[in-house]
């Protein structure tokens, strides 16, 4: 079957191991399911794993790709939630929690397998390209706003790094729960963007912001978290949950976290449980992920390459 799949290793040249080709199709195991995708999404994930972060080099070749949603050996139209371990099943026990491709093949292909339980249905209203945008960066959002951030409705919201899958779930996801939502970038375009999604206020990066906010979405790292802890108000939230621009910030204003009593909270994904209740948010209130473009496989190495240099807003989604 057709794949796009990590081939080598390289950690200053990402792109130079990825590979088009021709991969084995999946082999039936007990507890597995094997799904026919109709469409995945790419993530950073993907990108950082060509980098060798949580994919040695002993397990290559790897076909990539967290997320997709498809139709399963039994004709049930199904959304792939990629955390695989997190119950046991179809892995046993003792295995420790993984994202899929950090252990086991991927969906930027034609078929994939995974453990049944990693299942859900895909709800009628969303489309096969809409519900393979929700189980990483969508559902990350979704952990980070009501699971981890502490906020209500009314609360103000700084979203930095507009642009991101994340970021415009979490712009897109706050809106719809009644909080004020606030973006930077550092692209004039992507701000205008960001406010047509539904964001209050658009700033470019590092700007002063007319008032502390309640929390800060942290997805870019080390160039935005300075600015991230000086936008918060006495006792605020901190959710991180990746450092694109890398994990080590000039300065990690510890003074200023301990004495206004921040909180700095890490997120990762989420739970089956709550990309059932995401996809029950998006079918049931019209929400609907923002989507960049659509490509086919073969031309997986440009939808690469775009997120990459950045130059993307919303999700690139992959159909085989």
């Amino acid at each position: 079957m057709f794949a796009a799949y990590a081939a080598r290793i390289d950690r200053d040249d990402p792109l130079s191991g990825l590979e088009l080709g021709e991969r084995p199709e999946p082999e039936a195991r007990p507890g597995w399911s094997t799904v026919t995708v109709k469409a995945a999404s790419l993530n950073h994930h993907d990108l950082w794993s060509l980098r060798g972060v949580g994919l040695p080099q002993e397990r290559l070749p790897m076909i990539l790709g967290c997320d997709a949603a498809g139709i399963d050996e039994h004709g049930n139209e199904v959304v792939v939630h990629s955390v695989i371990g997190q119950s046991g099943h179809g892995v046993g026990p003792d295995e420790p929690r993984s994202i899929l491709t950090e252990r086991y093949q991927g969906t930027f292909a034609q078929q994939v397998t995974v453990p049944t339980w990693n299942l859900l249905p895909k709800p009628a209203e969303l489309s096969f390209e809409e519900a393979a945008c929700l189980p990483t960066s969508w559902l990350t959002a979704y952990r980070m706003l009501f699971t981890n951030a502490g906020v209500r409705p009314g609360d103000t919201v700084l979203v930095q790094g507009a642009g991101g899958g994340v970021a415009t779930a979490l712009i897109v996801l706050g809106k719809a729960a009644g909080l004020r939502m606030w973006a930077t970038s550092r692209d004039e375009a992507k701000q205008a963007r960001a406010l047509e999604l539904g964001a209050d206020a658009a700033f470019p990066t590092g700007a002063r912001l007319p008032a502390r906010v309640d929390a800060v979405m942290e997805t870019v790292g080390a160039a935005t978290w300075a600015h991230s802890v000086k936008s918060l108000r006495p006792g605020g939230t901190v959710v991180i949950s990746g450092a694109t621009s890398g994990p080590n910030p000039s300065s990690a204003e510890l003074t200023r976290i301990f004495f206004l009593e921040l909180k700095v909270v890490g997120s990762t994904m989420g739970t089956k449980e709550e990309l059932a209740g995401l996809l029950a948010l998006c079918a049931g209130s019209g929400v609907r992920p923002v989507i960049d473009t659509v490509l086919p496989l073969a031309e997986a190495r440009d939808g690469f390459a775009r997120m990459a240099e950045g130059d993307v807003f919303g999700k690139i989604v992959l159909t085989p």
